[in-house]
């Protein structure tokens, strides 16, 4: 929770300044910024509001996306042991109980999302459940233990929140000093006006978006290489290692959306991966 207090503190004065020196400073220059103040406002209540409504929607959502389905009374050794060891590292983890699933997916991955601790989920694909060995098993289920223990989650709604802050106000910002400079020009951007604010605001957003998204998976890329440590913490590396090298030789995983950074594989470039490659990620484990 501090953790959590601390992040929104910081962005939020970060903001603030941001704000400040755009009302002073663009002004000396003649550049009309209008009331920032209230676009401040309308860009955290959009960029925070719709990160925390998608963690808030995330564990239904996940459910609908992938088809899992909750494990409520284990009809099958296999579920029996899936449940008693999801139970027992959530314990070592120090973490309260979280709901298990099966997705139904031919190809070796697992996830973990939910908006708190308290209101978590661990599932696995059917294809993992077929493909891996069981030491292999427990340290994918420990991989996504630790996403939870550590509250990924929500840091990476937090991170996105302010990302999408960002991006709405500058995008903002930005689009008024070029239509002003457009129309202090030409009369061909006097005649304009709105409309063209709204195109560049529309530009930038699309920039803007993709320069947010390498930041908010550079984050996620660190996240992994936490959660690998938990699961090497949790059941030993060399089970983690060997789950890696598992996933070296599957297919392409089917995860989609933001469920994607936080399966256990995820293959795209580098700069946009949510995921280090599964090469990175063994050598930090042996790196330990």
């Amino acid at each position: 929770m501090f953790r959590t207090m601390l992040f929104l503190a910081t962005n939020f004065a970060i903001v603030i300044v941001l704000g400040v020196f755009l009302n002073v400073i663009l002004p000396m220059f003649g550049i009309p910024m209008g009331n920032t103040t209230g676009l401040l406002v309308m860009a955290l209540a959009f960029g925070m509001g719709g990160s925390f409504i998608s963690l808030a929607l995330s564990k239904w959502m996940a459910k609908r996306s992938t088809g899992a389905q909750v494990i409520e009374q284990p009809r099958t050794p296999m579920e029996r042991w899936l449940v008693e060891t999801v139970k027992q590292q959530s314990a070592k983890a120090g973490i309260p109980m979280p709901e298990v699933a099966i997705f139904p997916s031919n190809s070796i991955n697992a996830f973990a999302t939910g908006a708190s601790k308290k209101n978590s989920l661990v599932a696995v694909s059917s294809g993992l459940l077929q493909q891996m060995s069981q030491e292999e098993q427990e340290a994918v289920i420990a991989h996504e233990i630790s996403h939870i223990a550590n509250g990924d989650m929500v840091t990476m709604a937090l991170v996105q929140g302010v990302l999408n802050t960002f991006v709405i106000f500058l995008a903002r910002v930005l689009a008024q000093a070029i239509s002003a400079a457009l129309a202090r020009g030409s009369d061909s951007g006097r005649g304009l006006g709105g409309l063209a604010y709204f195109g560049i605001v529309i530009v930038l957003e699309m920039v803007l978006g993709v320069l947010a998204s390498i930041i908010a998976m550079w984050f996620s890329r660190q996240r992994e290489y936490r959660a690998d440590k938990g699961s090497a913490d949790l059941v030993g590396s060399g089970k983690m290692i060997a789950a890696l090298q598992r996933l070296k030789s599957s297919s392409e995983p089917e995860l989609d959306g933001q469920l994607v950074a936080f399966g256990i594989n995820g293959k795209r470039s580098e700069m946009f991966a949510s995921h280090p490659s599964l090469e990175k990620r063994i050598e930090a484990l042996k790196s330990l």
